[in-house]
């Protein structure tokens, strides 16, 4: 399977508001900027996924897009469906009965197989996992204080470290 653009740019929509989570509704203008994503594109994505029960839209002065839940859950197996809609490699997998060679067919066990692993990678990560692993990145964790704000943190000296060794 090969997200597209949509899926794609989708969970990067979806990661700058889990940064964001608790702060309030954020403007999809800030969100393109960081993002280097056009307005027009990201305006295209919000309404699945509004429709789908993971953003709220606001309008007003203080309007703006917001999560509807907690990061911790939505899962990006439910945002790649609505976005991409079936994750599956190849037709056959989802609908067997259309190809009449699917049940002696050795091939489509693999398109299965793969199926299986990528929903369970997608189905095992939660825009909060993406949270910890951007913080990881750059050095810093990000923390949900008692009040629902996402809080930057610097992490310790000895955890900056990359995998070569460096330090950040």
């Amino acid at each position: 399977m090969k997200l597209s653009t949509r899926g794609r740019y989708g969970i990067r929509l979806l990661l700058d508001l889990a940064l964001h989570w608790g702060e309030g509704s954020v403007l999809l203008k800030d969100i393109a900027r960081r993002q280097g994503i056009s307005l027009s594109y990201l305006e295209h994505l919000i309404a699945p996924l509004i429709g789908g029960g993971i953003l709220k839209s606001t309008r007003g002065p203080r309007g703006g897009i917001s999560l509807l839940r907690h990061p911790e859950e939505i899962k990006l197996s439910e945002v790649v469906q609505l976005l991409e809609g079936p994750i599956a490699p190849v037709e056959c997998v989802n609908n067997p009965e259309a190809y009449p060679r699917s049940d002696l067919c050795a091939i489509r066990d693999i398109w299965v197989e793969i199926k299986k692993a990528t929903y369970g990678v997608l189905e095992s990560t939660t825009l909060q996992d993406l949270v910890e692993r951007q913080a990881e990145k750059e050095g810093t964790a990000r923390v949900v204080n008692g009040r629902g704000r996402c809080c930057p943190k610097r992490l310790p000296k000895s955890i900056r470290k990359s995998a070569m060794g460096r330090q950040w």
